[in-house]
């Protein structure tokens, strides 16, 4: 079971995930061990469980932002553009941006601007070069529009549950582009990975069954904390 990695320290919780082959990449092995995450979770961060950021919003466990990783990371190449929409605390957003390297730019999008304050106030630890040099921006936005704004991204990550697969982060895709998304309700949640090849044609294949908090809108979310 995935709650084995836990580890006493982010070195050693990145090695429990490699060894469970849940981190299979370099890259990825690498970006997770460059950013740690106790400086993005309060509480347990080297558990691998999901963790509170309140405001009806959670940390991913470890083993989900690993799988999102190892599953965006051929598109998570040095240069790319990519988008987190839901960036919560910030880690996944800077671990992305670790990935895309100085020529890329991560863009994390969040609704609640606590969150989006937390986010940068946990990335200026040790990155704030990260955000002095733009390779790492934060929006207050309603993440299920995306950030067109920014648009292209050669990939899109979403970290709560979608109740659909919203065809404006689909039109926000690079092509080709791939883009990771729970989607589902209190019947049940998948991860959906959703490629756009080269010529503009969509595909979606699901692949784990997953449980998120729900991707919704700002006043649902404060009157649910």
């Amino acid at each position: 079971m995935a709650w084995r990695c836990s580890g006493v320290s982010n070195a050693d919780l990145v090695g429990r995930l490699f060894d469970a082959k849940i981190i299979q990449t370099d890259s990825v092995k690498r970006a997770m061990l460059a950013v740690d995450r106790a400086n993005f979770s309060k509480f347990k961060p080297y558990e691998d469980r999901p963790q509170t950021l309140g405001y009806n919003s959670t940390i991913s466990a470890p083993h989900m932002h690993a799988t999102a990783l190892e599953g965006l990371a051929p598109f998570l190449f040095p240069g790319a553009k990519v988008l987190d929409v839901g960036s919560g605390s910030g880690y996944l957003t800077v671990c992305m941006a670790e990935m895309v390297g100085p020529e890329g730019k991560a863009v994390g999008v969040e609704h609640i601007p606590e969150l989006v304050d937390l986010a940068k106030q946990n990335t200026a630890k040790n990155h704030k070069e990260y955000l002095d040099q733009g390779r790492v921006v934060y929006h207050t936005a309603d993440g299920r529009v995306g950030f067109p704004q920014e648009a292209p991204y050669d990939c899109i990550h979403v970290g709560a549950a979608a109740d659909s697969l919203y065809e404006e982060l689909v039109g926000q895709l690079k092509a080709p582009g791939r883009m990771f998304i729970p989607v589902g309700g209190r019947d049940g949640q998948a991860i959906y990975v959703i490629d756009k090849d080269k010529d503009g044609r969509v595909t979606e294949k699901k692949t784990v069954d997953v449980w998120y908090v729900p991707l919704t809108d700002v006043g649902t979310q404060y009157s649910r904390r």
